[in-house]
């Protein structure tokens, strides 16, 4: 999950998002090749369908009774329900939440109030404890009386409109009635009402409805659980915002998981926006019977397989390409618990994770909300992921790895470009584990934070400051560079063959990467063997190219040897052949400290390049690298 108090206190600067939404949209599909979520909503079918009984938001009377049961009968159920009571009992010893803005945002707040209000909610779910039922009262007066939600951060909204809705939903209508009408009242005034035109004139809060990143989720999702919540005081107002929400909702779920289910924003952003899409959908669910279309949704349920070839690499981290951590950060992933609820295929439900003993496991926020689905899995299908895959979408992706053990082989590689939601220019990036090491690194994630430095993170036009950064520009990823330049921030790389037998191989076609520095270019990867990959490049020169720079990002100690250079890193080692140009070699640049201020530090991070003069009469330049022993 993404769900770390740290990170989220960043994330406001995602705000500044905007500045990119014309790149983003270049790349989208034209509107009329969206597929659509059904969409019946209005005041009549709202008051007709609405269930009326709480709990209706993820939870039913029947899904409460089986919870009652698992927790009784089921190891995991059990032990990650001690785990939340555990964390409930600890929150009664701390100050209730409180409005402390120290930035422009406040999702450290909003987060940490969702997630108290989860565990508190579960508890009295189950319990009906008057001492867990005065605590949220408590905090639920606390937020309502907050002088607004930050709605110039919508996310913040959005995530406390979440916590008030099942706040009032999970606790049975046995708040005391003043805090349920202030707490109905704030969901309008501090919540849905910002969220749409004022006097006839677009708010610059509402941004999000139709884009293509994880926000349109998130707060279409928080929206959707506010409308529900304030339904019997505000019907047409709630069933104008939940329509909105269905008609923008397919936007982001284009984007994120067509056609293959991969996220262009990498494994940690495919956490946060499926965990509201999850939560969207079991509130739709719950409270209106239908999904209306989110399981049906093109690539979405081939998601979970993107996610399990890109987490739990033979170190343990992700594949962590575009702006993203190198590893989970909770134990037991509670969105691949869906799928794996919905599909019986073990590969998706992490049993052994979700045992580890209540007092040490590191749950999620959403932990108490994805019980309703975890109790669900049955195993079904015991098959072991495959050791290759190669997914389509705004940034392809192709995995070649072994099926398990910390000493195993991972090769993962990618096309794209820059100018989507958390993108790098990275195509044509690689990232190799073998024996336990990583030897190609991604660099992964930068802090946010320097967005309020004065540092314009998120424009994502060709000069942006964004691409001074090592971690977003080509200089810092293993693929390749011509003339010391940057690649086209929208120069798309596509997938234009692939295998998925014994030699697994994918190649890409990165001549957009490199529009007007080189007239064409291919990418060929290709396993050889257990140990070994090789790496084929074709490109063809422009009138100005002058130098081809291919380039390997490791922290390993470098040798260079006669046919290429031998890495040395925890006791291991690993070859690199330099069979096409072996009268060239390679160039250690140290990386450590980074080349920018603001950079992220890695240590002993370096970039081994192998600088390729062009051949005067413009002839092809083929590079031929391969890895292993």
């Amino acid at each position: 999950m993404i769900y770390r108090d740290k990170f989220f206190h960043l994330l406001f600067c995602i705000l500044t998002a905007v500045f990119c939404v014309a790149s983003t949209v270049a790349l989208h599909a034209e509107e009329a090749d969206i597929a659509k979520l059904r969409n019946p909503i209005d005041r009549s079918y709202l008051q007709k369908n609405l269930k009326q009984s709480k709990p209706r938001l993820i939870y039913t009377e029947t899904s409460l009774a089986k919870l009652k049961e698992a927790i009784e009968t089921d190891p995991v159920a059990r032990n990650l329900y001690q785990a939340i009571r555990l964390e409930a009992m600890e929150l009664l010893d701390r100050p209730v939440i409180e409005h402390k803005q120290t930035s422009n945002a406040i999702l450290d707040i909003s987060r940490g109030f969702l997630r108290r209000i989860n565990m508190l909610g579960l508890v009295y779910l189950l319990e009906r404890d008057p001492t867990i039922l005065d605590r949220i009262n408590r905090e639920l007066l606390a937020v309502a009386n907050f002088s607004d939600w930050n709605p110039q951060v919508f996310l913040d909204t959005a995530t406390i409109s979440m916590g008030v809705a099942l706040a009032l939903d999970w606790t049975l209508d046995d708040l005391p009635p003043e805090t349920i009408r202030l707490a109905k009242e704030a969901l309008t005034e501090k919540a849905i009402n910002p969220s749409w035109e004022k006097n006839g004139e677009e708010t610059n809060y509402n941004w999000w409805i139709n884009h293509p990143n994880n926000w349109n989720q998130v707060c279409n999702g928080g929206l959707i659980a506010a409308s529900i919540s304030v339904a019997d005081v505000s019907p047409e107002l709630a069933a104008r915002t939940i329509h909105r929400a269905l008609d923008g909702i397919p936007y982001v779920l284009d984007e994120n998981y067509a056609p293959d289910g991969v996220c262009p924003e990498g494994v940690m952003y495919w956490n946060y926006t499926t965990s509201y899409a999850l939560l969207t959908l079991s509130i739709l669910e719950s409270a209106l019977n239908d999904d209306f279309g989110y399981r049906d949704y093109p690539g979405f349920m081939k998601s979970a397989m993107f996610k399990v070839m890109t987490s739990h690499l033979p170190t343990g981290g992700y594949y962590n390409y575009a702006d993203c951590n190198d590893g989970p950060s909770t134990d037991g992933d509670i969105e691949l618990a869906w799928f794996g609820a919905e599909t019986g295929k073990k590969m998706f439900f992490e049993k052994e994770a979700f045992l580890t003993p209540a007092e040490e496991i590191r749950i999620s926020s959403l932990t108490p909300a994805a019980m309703a689905w975890i109790i669900r899995y049955r195993e079904h299908y015991s098959e072991k992921p495959p050791t290759a895959y190669v997914g389509l979408g705004r940034s392809p992706v192709a995995v070649f790895r072994d099926r398990a053990g910390p000493d195993g082989f991972f090769l993962g590689a990618k096309g794209g470009c820059g100018a989507v939601s958390h993108g790098n220019m990275d195509a044509g990036s690689f990232l190799f584990e073998l024996d336990g090491v990583r030897w190609s690194v991604d660099p992964g994630i930068r802090g946010y934070m320097i967005g309020e430095q004065g540092f314009d993170l998120w424009s994502q036009h060709q000069e942006a400051q964004r691409w001074e950064l090592l971690n977003q520009n080509n200089h810092g990823h293993s693929t390749i560079t011509v003339d010391g330049q940057r690649h086209v921030v929208d120069g798309y790389a596509r997938v234009i063959d692939h295998q998925l037998g014994e030699q697994p191989s994918v190649t890409f076609d990165l001549s957009p990467t490199f529009h007007g520095q080189l007239r064409s270019a291919r990418r060929q990867l290709t396993r050889t063997g257990p140990r070994s990959f090789d790496i084929r490049d074709t490109l063809v020169p422009g009138e100005e190219t002058k130098t081809i720079t291919w380039q390997f990002i490791t922290r390993a100690e470098i040798e260079m040897v006669q046919d290429g250079a031998v890495l040395r890193q925890d006791g291991k080692s690993l070859h690199i052949h330099n069979f096409s140009h072996p009268q060239l070699s390679f160039r250690v640049v140290s990386l450590d400290p980074p080349p920018h201020p603001l950079d992220k530090h890695i240590d002993d991070l370096k970039r081994l390049e192998l600088n390729i003069p062009v051949k005067p009469d413009g002839a092809p330049t083929k590079i031929h690298i391969a890895l292993g022993d």
